[in-house]
């Protein structure tokens, strides 16, 4: 798949999530397989360009390439003017976020807001690739709400502005992220654009991307939440796509080196205040679903410091047995 100059070495892409895709967490992915990595959204307020967070989301040191930044606003200037400052800062790859549902991007006619306004989406479209001279992406849900679908029309617009690949959620705005995710219109849309179609949405599993590929044509998935905590799913999908056979599930030593190494990254990266309050929803995550997390999660949640953090981890690993055995996930409720 290639987005731009850009070969990418497989189709799996890693979503951009606010609070999570973060630099530790796209390096992660990557190492564990995945193609791509799409940072988390940049405000393409200047204003805010000074502030730490921003300055932490535009830090792609030593991250593998391509690098992809993600930017949101509403004004064509703004983001173009956003698109050239991540742009001198490393970005290789340009996405725009017309899909986000949240109540606090949305109210400000941002994110998926735009796709009432197709008029205001092309002009967008055409400022921000005029503005850089890497490829511009485009992120879309279906639509605004299940009567307003107009994804084919946003991606006859996109393609005619220059967008180089095009990401649909399958759901519309008025749904977030409640419902299941529908697949018609992304294969509709695939049917009528030559760029790339990035399929997400509910891409769970290695059986659910065949599932998807195959009834959308899409030329990608981009996975989101089912990653969190689960890094390693991005080689047992590439594995599963080229045998039809499922890897193993990790053994435990390998669960407890990469959250290990995952903290580490945290720490140096935030700082220990910080990285230490960072960590703790990566922790729940990593841990959902084991034998006595539940437990272990809520006293996590009430250390202040890396030692402390990292004690408690190597306690929880330690007791769950064998250290050659593979992990086996029980129900939240027993756990």
């Amino acid at each position: 798949m290639h987005i731009g100059p850009y070969q990418l070495k497989n189709n799996l892409i890693v979503a951009p999530m606010a609070g999570v895709t973060d630099r530790p967490f796209r390096q992660l992915c990557k190492t564990m397989g995945a193609g791509m990595a799409v940072s988390e959204m940049v405000a393409s307020n200047s204003l805010l360009w000074g502030s730490e967070k921003t300055r932490r989301r535009a830090n792609h040191d030593g991250e593998v390439e391509p690098i992809s930044v993600q930017i949101a606003g509403a004004d064509p200037q703004m983001l173009a003017d956003a698109a050239n400052y991540n742009v001198d800062r490393g970005a290789q790859i340009i996405d725009i976020n017309m899909g986000c549902p949240a109540k606090k991007v949305c109210n400000v006619m941002a994110g998926s807001a735009l796709l009432r306004d197709e008029g205001r989406v092309r002009q967008i479209l055409e400022a921000v690739v005029r503005a850089v001279n890497v490829p511009v992406t485009l992120k879309i849900r279906t639509g605004w709400d299940r009567q307003n679908r107009n994804a084919v029309s946003v991606a006859h617009i996109a393609e005619d502005a220059g967008i180089q690949a095009l990401t649909i959620h399958g759901r519309t705005r008025a749904c977030g992220f409640s419902g299941e995710a529908e697949y018609d219109t992304i294969a509709a849309v695939k049917a009528r654009v030559d760029i790339p179609v990035i399929a997400n949405g509910d891409i769970t599993t290695p059986e659910r991307v065949q599932e998807v590929l195959g009834y959308t044509k899409a030329d990608g998935v981009m996975i989101g939440r089912a990653a969190q905590g689960r890094p390693w799913m991005f080689r047992e999908i590439e594995h599963f796509l080229a045998t039809g056979e499922r890897l193993p599930a990790p053994e435990v030593t390998e669960i407890h080196r990469i959250l290990l190494a995952h903290l580490h990254d945290l720490y140096e990266f935030y700082g220990e205040y910080t990285g230490v309050r960072v960590a703790r929803k990566h922790i729940s995550w990593y841990t959902k679903g084991l034998a006595g997390s539940a437990a272990f999660r809520h006293g996590m949640n009430q250390l202040e410091s890396r030692a402390e953090q990292l004690a408690a981890v190597d306690t929880f690993f330690a007791q769950l047995g064998d250290r050659g055995q593979r992990l086996t996930y029980i129900e939240e409720s027993a756990a």
